[in-house]
């Protein structure tokens, strides 16, 4: 389906385009999609602090591999080879200033890892083909001018949800991934349209919230 504007054909006429958060809904939902993918990588991951053995043991179990190997060296630590195998095999205990090393080059290595291989955040959000919902914030008209304020999309009415959008994920992770903006606001003019007559207010919003 062609981008449609006609929600706000001459945005940012009146303001709408001073408030920096006021960005197309194609937009809004890439950022929503990476939040969520952040919030995988990191609820996904080692809860046990490094300071602790277990998070520590844990980390460098992780890390014992070139790539691991590679991302310790690629966080600033410099130690020998062979304090790297001691740390390994666990018969020499890294310092303060490593351990913080190792947690930064784990992150990394685990982020790395994750967008190398987007299936599983495709999976998490078909949801076994139950989908995600969506909360859309319409624009914010603060500093749009008085008279081209649209009061129906003022204050809670205006937030829409969409209990369970589905069918789109594959193709919008794939879109993010790629940087493709024009897919995403392809794929956006999909999601809205599932809105009543009015859908196309949202072609433009403030926030795009996902249940991920």
């Amino acid at each position: 389906m062609p981008y449609d504007d006609s929600g706000w054909r001459n945005f940012g006429a009146y303001g709408a385009g001073r408030s920096p958060e006021n960005v197309r809904g194609g937009r809004a939902l890439g950022q929503a999609m990476e939040e969520a993918l952040s919030r995988q990588i990191r609820e996904g991951g080692i809860r046990s602090a490094v300071t602790t053995p277990r998070g520590l043991r844990a980390r460098l179990n992780y890390l014992d591999s070139d790539a691991g190997r590679q991302a310790l060296r690629n966080a600033g630590v410099t130690v020998q080879n062979r304090a790297l195998n001691n740390w390994f095999a666990g018969t020499q205990h890294p310092r303060r200033a490593n351990l913080d090393l190792i947690d930064t080059a784990y992150w990394n290595l685990r982020a790395h890892n994750v967008l190398r291989n987007l299936g599983a955040f495709k999976q998490h959000l078909n949801n076994r083909g139950n989908g995600r919902p969506i909360e859309i914030h319409p624009i914010n008209q603060d500093l749009v001018d008085d008279h081209a304020r649209r009061r129906n999309l003022m204050g809670d009415q205006g937030i829409r949800s969409l209990p369970a959008v589905r069918y789109i994920w594959d193709d919008a992770v794939d879109a993010m991934a790629a940087g493709d903006a024009d897919k995403l606001e392809e794929i956006w003019d999909d999601v809205i349209s599932d809105l009543d007559s009015d859908w196309g207010a949202y072609t433009y919003v403030s926030y795009v919230g996902l249940g991920a």
